[in-house]
């Protein structure tokens, strides 16, 4: 029989990881959910995925999260804060990839950016150059499928 405190212990420490919305700490997450996958199913993006040791967590190269708090409703557990709450703290980085930053037109993360919170900026001499407004991204992830160059990461904050 697998000791589940165990496995707990190590899927603890999993870098990269992005969690569910709405999980004030990563622990008491980890500690409380049983894997029931009944996030998994609800979710209407199909985000949700089963991670390390069969937790549940995000995968952005999927689609982007709608913030339709299905998955905290269709947890049995209380694992999730108050829907009023802020989803997660977490913003996009662009990475030296962006085909941009090799002068190459591209605007995908633009374009699927909702918030508006990615524009470009006119360069003398070559394509326009991503700014990211950092009060504006609201940490969807919509820009991180399209992006041809996977140049674009998300940020986790203290969530």
């Amino acid at each position: 029989m697998a000791n589940l405190a165990r496995r707990n212990f190590f899927a603890r420490g999993a870098k990269n990881v992005q969690q569910l919305p709405w999980i004030e700490s990563h622990e008491a997450f980890m500690d409380g959910c049983t894997r029931c996958n009944k996030c998994i199913e609800q979710c209407e993006t199909s985000i949700i995925i089963k991670g390390s040791g069969g937790f549940p967590e995000v995968d952005f190269t999927i689609d982007e999260c709608t913030f339709c708090y299905q998955c905290a409703t269709a947890c049995p557990e209380s694992l999730f804060a108050d829907q009023q709450q802020t989803p997660w703290l977490q913003k996009i980085e662009i990475d030296e990839q962006c085909l941009t930053y090799k002068k190459v037109t591209c605007r995908s993360c633009e374009d699927a950016c909702e918030p508006m919170a990615i524009s470009f900026k006119a360069i003398l001499g070559g394509p326009a150059q991503p700014i990211i407004e950092p009060d504006l991204c609201n940490g969807c992830g919509a820009c991180i499928k399209p992006c041809p160059s996977n140049s674009i990461k998300m940020t986790i904050g203290n969530n």
